[in-house]
């Protein structure tokens, strides 16, 4: 039976064990859909016949979910239970994933996505929530690092598993992994996990949850909207703008009533502040550069989405070997050089990536991505877990999955907001440059219209076959060279803003150690 936690348990008693294992099985499921998507994208994008905008929805209608619910999702957890509404979110998700595998077109995958949206918003606070309940200020580096370490273990089989399906036209199974992992994860949450919640304080604030949602989605719906509507669009002007004022009303909101949705007081803490706006602007960084590093090495480079999968297995194993022992670090020497070293790594990583052109495929890899990529690894694996330690030990454990719901709403809003970004920025920068590039060619009015359409594909773009022979080869070379192009500005664009991430760390996270 369930019941309210007044306890904190070692790492290695059966409860520790039982709340790692079943907070690993359901962050196993985010991380898996999440690795894989990019890896599916080309095949998906085939088979349902999408185009590049309707590939930014499939992955951002998740994030426009996420970004709106993520906070309330992790109050709702403090207030009524944080086992509760993490059951009751991997539920959803779960049905989502389902509904995802056996979508029949487009459209409705992009509306099943936005059901694993509302499910992940529920579940995703609610890991690191309970596990900052359950075990001891001491040990909380350490078992969020054990945390990162096996999601990661068992994330690696999503590109890799992602790939080989893709590659034999099962791209669609891929959603029904998360049908186990759900369901046994759920069942040990109900026998073996302690019920944890605020003391005294079950009361929602309906007002400030509603102005919340509403504030998050009209902002997060004006930032997706720009790459089709363009920026002076009335709808997106719209969204942006009563989105902020609602914004506005919940801060005014919020500091008048008794029991608030989001503490404010917690952003008087330089720390917390400091940590969220790393979040910020390296998870924009990161959610740009694996998008397009993906997209350039399956659809450029000529890898098979087994072999895209395989190149990020040294990150993968990367993060295993130092996540655990970055957990106990960041508790012995505390998390603020790790917060500066590690983003600073991950900006270099990024800058050397942005650099490559087009290679010889598959054989080159050690040579080219291989490198560069096991830099940028470095830098996030010193990074994790430092960062999520970080917001987890400036708040009181009482607002832990606030705290955590709003550290994951700013990873999630940073790559709603750059994916939207890039989503206007990337398909102008690969359609000027490949129109002014065929303007040499010998193209009718009818083909170079023709051609402008097919740009949208960004990567995915190839001359139509009924072109001849030396025609196709010169359309597609353009392509080709205009989709490096852009994705050089991507690259250069993410490494700025790792920088940028370290030098917040620099000036605005205080040392502190958790022991």
């Amino acid at each position: 039976m369930a019941f309210v936690s007044q306890h904190q348990y070692p790492l290695n008693c059966p409860t520790g064990r039982w709340t790692l294992l079943s907070t690993i099985l359901a962050s196993s499921m985010a991380f898996i859909d999440g690795t894989a998507l990019n890896v599916i994208l080309p095949s998906l994008q085939r088979d349902l016949a999408a185009t590049g905008s309707d590939l930014f929805w499939v992955l951002n209608g998740y994030l426009l979910m996420l970004a709106a619910l993520i906070i309330v999702g992790g109050s709702l957890g403090d207030k009524l239970g944080r086992v509760k509404v993490f059951k009751f979110g991997i539920l959803v998700f779960t049905i989502g994933s389902i509904l995802c595998g056996f979508t029949p077109n487009i459209t409705l995958l992009i509306v099943f996505r936005m059901i694993q949206g509302i499910g992940g918003a529920l579940m995703i606070p609610g890991s690191l929530a309970i596990i900052s309940a359950i075990f001891s200020k001491e040990e909380k580096g350490r078992a969020i690092g054990t945390w990162s370490a096996a999601t990661t273990i068992v994330t690696i089989c999503g590109p890799v598993l992602g790939g080989a399906l893709a590659d034999i036209g099962l791209w669609r199974f891929i959603f029904f992994i998360n049908v186990p992992l759900g369901l046994l994860s759920m069942i040990v949450l109900h026998l073996k996990v302690p019920e944890s919640k605020e003391e005294g304080s079950s009361k929602v604030d309906l007002w400030g949850a509603s102005l919340l949602v509403l504030s998050l989605a009209l902002i997060t719906f004006g930032f997706l909207e720009m790459p089709e509507l363009g920026y002076d669009s009335l709808v997106v002007l719209a969204s942006l703008v009563v989105g902020t004022v609602l914004m506005v009303v919940f801060i005014v909101v919020e500091k008048r009533v008794d029991q608030p949705m989001v503490p404010l007081g917690l952003f008087r803490k330089r720390t917390f502040s400091g940590v969220n706006l790393l979040s910020f602007f390296l998870y924009a960084a990161l959610g740009a550069i694996m998008l397009f590093l993906s997209l350039n090495i399956i659809q450029i480079q000529g890898y098979s989405q087994l072999q895209a999968g395989l190149t990020f297995l040294p990150f993968s194993f990367t993060m295993i070997l130092l996540a655990r022992k970055m957990g106990s670090l960041s508790d012995k020497y505390g998390y603020r050089s790790f917060l500066i070293i590690g983003p600073a790594l991950t900006g270099m990583g990024m800058l050397w990536l942005s650099m490559i052109g087009i290679t010889s495929g598959p054989r080159a890899y050690w040579t080219t991505f291989f490198p560069p990529f096991m830099l940028f690894a470095i830098g996030m694996s010193i990074t994790v877990v430092p960062l999520t330690t970080a917001v987890m030990n400036c708040v009181d454990e009482s607002k832990s999955g606030i705290a955590s719901g709003i550290n994951n709403s700013v990873t999630r809003i940073s790559g709603t907001f750059m994916n939207a970004v890039l989503g206007a920025v990337a398909i102008l920068l690969f359609t000027n440059y490949s129109m002014k590039e065929m303007e040499a060619l010998p193209l009718s009015q009818e083909q170079s219209s023709e051609l402008l359409m097919e740009s949208t594909k960004l990567g995915e773009a190839r001359a139509p076959t009924t072109y001849n022979g030396e025609l196709q080869a010169q359309v597609n070379s353009i392509f080709q060279s205009g989709f490096i192009a852009t994705y050089k500005w991507v690259g250069l664009l993410s490494s700025a803003l790792a920088f940028v991430s370290a030098g917040i760390a620099f000036f605005m996270v205080e040392e502190k150690k958790s022991v």
